[in-house]
């Protein structure tokens, strides 16, 4: 496993396994070239980060990207925002605006969560693209554009085209060359070197200084199955940093969720959760007198294997408890 970094820049994709390796591939193929490039997959897998890491082995990596969520900007603003706007062009527009296409001329621009693009802005976009123009709210004269296109989304597009709520002529623009982003859950062998990674990043911002992390609880990460992708595993590590004492580092699994409304069936997940419930009523106490192991019918020994098997780490603050009786 490595951290592969472009030769251009010194932005990090961190990460050797088969998967990743495979993203990174088509990356740098379409990277040279100026097709539109769309971005798929679950959210929190590093779709920002793989559009910067095309835009850096590009010939337009000397200007910077400009990067659009299309999910946080308003329907009424969305139109100046990509745009622009001229002066008086609506009710609050006291001064000429810049659109972000504009903006990223001569280099690219990264629309995120263009699926949650509404339908008029749709068919703005899928002129823009066709005609390398756009048209500033308020002023019909044409301003041309040497913009490269990367788009991404969480959604499942051909299904939005077929429920009406995304074009088709659209989706066939932006799908030229798509690049699926893996989830962290078929890269686990990623994650111990993701965790030192994050670890060496948010060491100075939290004033920590750790030097060993605790391999049963990097082994229980990878059996988790991280519905939150990378950024889940970001919040894990920087939550027990948080609340670390010393210079060691023991990392907590989060609780797999259930769907919303219904919960899982699956024997191991029953087991866990029990296993949790049990734990957490004794203080997590494993031994000794109306410990979990007494209460659950299980030797103290065969009880940490099973813990450890599920990927159940005693919270920071509640070791102490374990070791007394």
């Amino acid at each position: 496993m490595k951290s592969e970094y472009t030769e251009a820049t010194s932005i990090p994709v961190v990460g050797g396994s088969m998967a990743i390796r495979r993203t990174l591939e088509r990356a740098r193929q379409v990277a040279s070239t100026d097709a539109t490039v769309l971005l798929l997959g679950e959210t929190g897998t590093g779709k920002e980060l793989v559009a910067a890491y095309i835009h850096q082995w590009s010939a337009r990596s000397s200007r910077e990207m400009v990067r659009v969520n299309c999910a946080a900007i308003p329907g009424t603003l969305l139109e100046s925002e990509l745009f622009g706007r001229e002066r008086g062009a609506f009710t609050g527009a006291l001064d000429r605006q810049i659109g972000r296409f504009e903006l990223a001329d001569r280099s690219t621009i990264f629309l995120d969560e263009i699926g949650d693009l509404p339908l008029e802005a749709q068919v703005k976009l899928l002129r823009v693209i066709e005609e390398r123009q756009i048209e500033r709210l308020g002023n019909p004269r044409p301003i041309k554009i040497n913009t490269r296109l990367i788009a991404a989304t969480h959604r499942n597009l051909e299904q939005h085209v077929g429920d009406g709520t995304f074009r088709e002529d659209l989706f066939y623009r932006l799908n030229v060359f798509p690049i699926v982003i893996p989830p962290l859950r078929e890269r686990a062998g990623d994650i111990p070197l993701l965790v030192h990674h994050f670890v060496d990043g948010l060491s100075p911002k939290l004033g920590k200084r750790i030097v060993h992390i605790d391999e049963t609880s990097l082994a229980a990460l990878q059996q988790y199955s991280w519905p939150g992708n990378v950024r889940e595993l970001r919040n894990v590590v920087e939550r027990s940093m948080i609340t670390a004492l010393g210079e060691s580092l023991t990392l907590a699994v989060p609780r797999p969720r259930p769907v919303a409304g219904t919960q899982s069936e699956k024997l191991s997940d029953v087991e866990t959760e029990h296993m949790r419930r049990v734990l957490e009523s004794t203080g997590w106490r494993i031994r000794g007198l109306n410990g979990a192991a007494e209460r659950l019918g299980l030797r103290p020994t065969t009880l940490e294997t099973r813990m450890a098997k599920l990927g159940i780490i005693r919270p920071t603050g509640a070791q102490r408890y374990a070791i007394s009786a």
